[in-house]
């Protein structure tokens, strides 16, 4: 089971920052889905979201908020099975200008097209998958009522 770290990053209008990314050999199949990734070594899952945010977009300005959700996900990608625990933390950011993942691994690099903000009336409306699948409406429960007061374990989720 890979250990996991993501990111919900807002910035001051609430939007959240997403990676479109799709399966290194069709680019015609794209999702949408939060920075962050497996932890290196020793680091927490606080240091890898924050390392993971860097390096997929640059930002290194981000007050690391609590942990949002859990879940446990499995999917087909490049090639394998990925079989994921996942922490998703909130962040809030004022760095919204031009972003550029410089850091990313070379699978990264064959399989995100960009990044983008999304409003949470936007994402509610996109036509691709969105990872998690319920994120439309976790955001705007988290717009609403503000961080969780111990973390929601997610359904677990098998593509």
């Amino acid at each position: 089971m890979r250990r996991v770290a993501r990111v919900v990053l807002l910035d001051p209008r609430d939007r959240i920052l997403l990676l479109q990314g799709y399966e290194p050999d069709d680019p015609s199949r794209t999702w949408w889905f939060t920075p962050g990734g497996g932890l290196e070594g020793e680091e927490s899952r606080e240091e890898a979201a924050r390392r993971e945010l860097a390096e997929e977009t640059g930002i290194t300005d981000v007050r690391l908020g609590p942990l949002l959700w859990r879940r446990i996900c499995s999917f087909p990608f490049a090639g394998q099975r990925w079989d994921q625990d996942e922490w998703y933390f909130l962040g809030r950011t004022e760095q919204t200008g031009s972003l550029a993942g410089e850091g990313l691994t070379e699978l990264e690099r064959r399989s995100v097209a960009g990044l983008r903000w999304w409003a949470a009336e936007e994402l509610a409306r996109v036509d691709e998958p969105v990872y998690p699948t319920r994120l439309p409406e976790l955001l705007r429960t988290l717009l609403v009522e503000g961080p969780p007061s111990a973390p929601v374990i997610l359904e677990t989720e098998r593509v």
